[in-house]
């Protein structure tokens, strides 16, 4: 994986400059710790609520489908959200806003986790699908798991541009996606959860996917 490390390095850790307002530039900037410590002690209180009236078999239970249902939405969100072409100046200006920028500066530390200010909504909407289809106390467990889906997503982003990869899933990972940066962005959207790319058929062939050979 070593072919990707000169891509990496080779201008694409600046951090360019997405908004004349000063404030509005700087909060699309986010460090890679803030989602977990924003995030982690919501989830610890909504599982320590959801087992003073539920069973811990049922609050596991419900947090891993929680969890499993952000994988979805990870998947799909970068497949058809992330890299939808969209017409015009305008098309390409929100594109890039959205996921545009972090191909063409893949190595920015400071954007590659979901600021606040957009990771808020997702999990405010989240709340609300479930409150819709059901007011079911299993809703805090089950939002539980979808917030920890998410803060693992971001962490595991962070970490196959930037960790170190000394475990074999950890080599996948970053190879999976590096290859998406690099080589073909039509296919491995899945970045935490790359068993949709096997079910969806975005992943390429076995050799093709561990061919040595450095992307053109």
């Amino acid at each position: 994986m070593e072919e990707f490390s000169d891509l990496l390095d080779a201008g694409s850790s600046a951090s360019p400059r997405l908004f004349e307002n000063p404030l509005l530039d700087k909060l699309s900037r986010i460090h890679h710790l803030v989602p977990p410590l924003v995030y982690l002690p919501l989830v610890l209180g909504l599982l320590v609520v959801s087992l003073r009236t539920m069973s811990w078999p049922t609050v596991l239970l419900a947090t891993a489908a929680g969890y499993v249902a952000w994988t979805l939405v990870e998947y799909l969100g970068h497949r058809f959200l992330f890299h939808l072409d969209l017409p015009g100046p305008w098309g390409k200006r929100i594109h890039f806003l959205i996921h545009g920028v972090h191909h063409h500066h893949p190595g920015d530390p400071l954007r590659l986790v979901m600021p606040v200010l957009l990771s808020a909504p997702i999990m405010a909407a989240a709340l609300l699908t479930l409150r819709l289809i059901s007011d079911s106390t299993l809703n805090l467990a089950l939002w539980a798991g979808f917030i920890l889906g998410y803060v693992g997503y971001d962490m595991v982003h962070y970490h196959v541009h930037h960790g170190k990869h000394r475990t074999w899933m950890g080599k996948v990972l970053r190879r999976r996606h590096m290859l998406h940066h690099f080589r073909d962005s039509t296919s491995f959207f899945g970045v935490s959860a790359p068993w949709w790319d096997r079910v969806f058929r975005t992943e390429p062939p076995a050799p093709r996917l561990w061919a040595k050979e450095p992307p053109h």
